[in-house]
């Protein structure tokens, strides 16, 4: 006997496509059989480029995300590869003869859309090897990204956000070698008095031992900014993101935010009297399952909706994203 799947749309055929979550599970978009996982896998195998870009999962009109993915993907370069299929795409990835740079020119034309899909398609190994391919260079203080280096995060925090044994923290992390990414701090008390005593004693360990790297407080963005205003040095500038509109809105966020935002640590970097190697300012977070914790998935599956926020990272020239899968900070 023939068992036939139908799907009613690309949102449909992009959750049941997805490996097995318990977060799709729980927002009742989820493959019901392993049979019907593989079906919408060959399904979107099929599918050419131009199909996932034509047909937005979000509407543009009432989605911001989308807007910005839909406004600032490279539609020259796209038309290289706007008739090949997901499936195609898979196998030029994959393929030993492919280059970095090869991959580099499209890499604005692959919306995030695009990248999940065909992540839907490839083992964990696939994964690995497609992505050693890719150096993506980020630079603030110092630079990350290039081959052979491996960027580690000191994070001092502290239960009561006390100074000293946040410094303390922060020198048992360099003595291990770590760091080198950034050294960020989770406070306890989201307060612009916090926030800047941090910041400004932080500045004052990197630069009275000359530490190459940057330092940041991990508060809501408008906490960041004010201590900004008040005198804090801010190298990286930190915020939450999410792959729809009205998950950032429950992060308290929007899209001019981080705009605005990053304009303003800018020009406090063209300030301070500090030799950048580079405009990379932002800091970001994202994480499996906070759009569906706010219930503002809109049906689309945690892979897609991930890819997605990166999407937004990356129109922001992130020095970091840090991805935390099934939990979001505030």
């Amino acid at each position: 006997m023939t068992e036939r799947f139908n799907f009613s749309d690309l949102r449909e055929l992009f959750a049941r496509a997805n490996e097995e979550k318990s977060g799709d599970q729980l927002a009742g978009i989820a493959a019901r059989s392993e049979r019907e996982r593989v079906a919408a896998k060959r399904k979107l195998a099929d599918l050419t480029l131009d199909e996932i870009v034509r047909r937005p999962l979000i509407d543009p009109s009432d989605d911001a995300v989308t807007r910005l993915i839909l406004d600032t993907f490279d539609q020259d370069a796209f038309s290289a590869v706007r008739s090949t299929t997901v499936g195609e795409f898979r196998e030029f990835l994959l393929d030993d003869a492919t280059t970095g740079t090869q991959l580099q020119p499209l890499q604005r034309a692959i919306i995030p859309e695009i990248a999940a899909a065909v992540t839907k398609l490839m083992s964990n190994k696939d994964l690995v090897l497609a992505a050693a391919k890719i150096r993506n260079i980020t630079c603030c203080r110092n630079t990350m990204g290039e081959r052979g280096v491996l960027g580690i995060r000191v994070q001092p925090n502290h239960p009561a956000d006390d100074i000293g044994g946040i410094l303390l923290a922060a020198f048992e992390g360099l003595l291990y070698g770590c760091g080198d990414a950034v050294i960020g701090i989770n406070p306890a008390t989201d307060s612009v008095e916090t926030v800047s005593a941090i910041l400004t004693a932080l500045n004052r360990l990197v630069n009275a031992y000359e530490i190459p790297t940057q330092t940041c407080c991990l508060a809501h963005i408008a906490t960041q900014l004010a201590a900004l205003d008040r005198g804090a040095p801010v190298d990286l500038l930190f915020q939450s993101v999410a792959g729809t509109e009205a998950a950032n809105r429950s992060f308290g966020i929007t899209l001019n935010m981080l705009r605005e935002g990053r304009e303003q640590v800018l020009e406090h970097h063209r300030q301070r009297d500090i030799q950048w190697a580079g405009d990379q300012v932002m800091y970001f977070e994202t994480g499996q399952g906070s759009a569906l914790s706010a219930e503002a998935h809109r049906g689309v599956d945690q892979l897609t909706l991930e890819a997605r926020a990166y999407g937004v990272a990356r129109a922001f020239q992130p020095f970091l994203v840090n991805s935390v899968v099934g939990f979001i900070g505030p």
